[in-house]
């Protein structure tokens, strides 16, 4: 769970490459379109910022947790979707637009709602207030360098140099799958001595609300009359969660500074990545149907 130079600069540098990507694939237009029809933006909202913290809550009275692991849980339903969701929706093929515009209204609220919530979860579960400030201004460059530059500058690239571009997709595809794969790898191996006490000890809430939000979110939008990749997109931001904003605020002194907080957001980071390629390959076999 502690920094190392694999998340201090591997992931960050692997998720702003494979973003970049991704923004070759998008036009103003795909953007515009979200914003015009906003139904789906406000259910992927919604999802995030009403259901989760609902579902974790519920979680964590249902399976009994102790008040750490509770907090620990609540803390990640708290927490927005982050660049990974937005790259297993761009491999299944999902609405990307609309999940990145998720990840990036959900993480500005997020900055927010976190300490409000969170403060509210410290008071229920261990009978006390411990009173969070998140480092906002930080965060929020975090996105932007992480996700919304390296998607911008693709986007650039797309306008400028369609040529090219089209030429590049499948590099770019298989680029992200490789990327996606290496993360998956170098997570379970950072954590290998820990992943059987820590699934012992949380595991199956976390996966609970790993695999309720997935599906809560895919059949909530088709409640809707969404269309598949927009559900596809909004099961995924409803989903995946920001494990390692969790985890750092579970850990950084400034915050909780609580090793036993940190548990649930590290084994639910190995499993959203089992759970998302699951995902990823019952989505990318819907798609071959539909266009057979």
């Amino acid at each position: 769970m502690e920094q190392s130079i694999v998340t201090a600069v591997f992931l960050p540098l692997a998720l702003g490459i494979i973003m970049l990507g991704m923004g070759m694939t998008l036009t103003l237009h795909d953007f515009r379109r979200v914003f015009l029809y906003p139904k789906a933006i406000l259910i992927g909202l919604g999802n995030q910022l009403l259901l989760l913290p609902l579902l974790g809550f519920g979680l964590a009275l249902a399976f009994g947790l102790k008040a750490e692991f509770a907090v620990g849980l609540m803390l990640l339903a708290l927490c927005p979707g982050g660049a990974t969701s937005n790259i297993i929706s761009h491999l299944a093929k999902a609405d990307l637009a609309l999940s990145i515009s998720l990840t990036a209204i959900s993480s500005t609220i997020t900055n927010f709602s976190i300490p409000i919530f969170l403060n509210l979860a410290l008071f229920y579960f261990m009978g006390g207030e411990q009173a969070i400030q998140l480092p906002i201004a930080q965060t929020m460059l975090q996105i932007f360098v992480v996700t919304l530059l390296p998607v911008t500058l693709g986007m650039w690239i797309k306008s400028r140099f369609p040529a090219f571009t089209e030429r590049s997709l499948k590099a770019v595809n298989l680029i992200s799958a490789v990327f996606f794969v290496l993360i998956l790898l170098l997570a379970i191996v950072k954590e290998r001595a820990n992943i059987i006490p820590y699934f012992q000890q949380a595991g199956l809430a976390a996966l609970s609300l790993n695999a309720g939000a997935l599906l809560a979110g895919y059949f909530i939008g088709k409640l809707w009359g969404l269309s598949r990749p927009q559900n596809m997109a909004i099961s995924i931001e409803t989903g995946i969660q920001n494990g390692t904003l969790a985890i750092a605020l579970a850990l950084s002194p400034a915050v909780l500074n609580n090793t036993q907080m940190a548990i649930p957001p590290a084994i639910y980071s190995l499993i959203m990545f089992v759970t998302a390629a699951v995902v990823v390959v019952l989505s990318r076999r819907k798609v071959g149907r539909e266009a057979e």
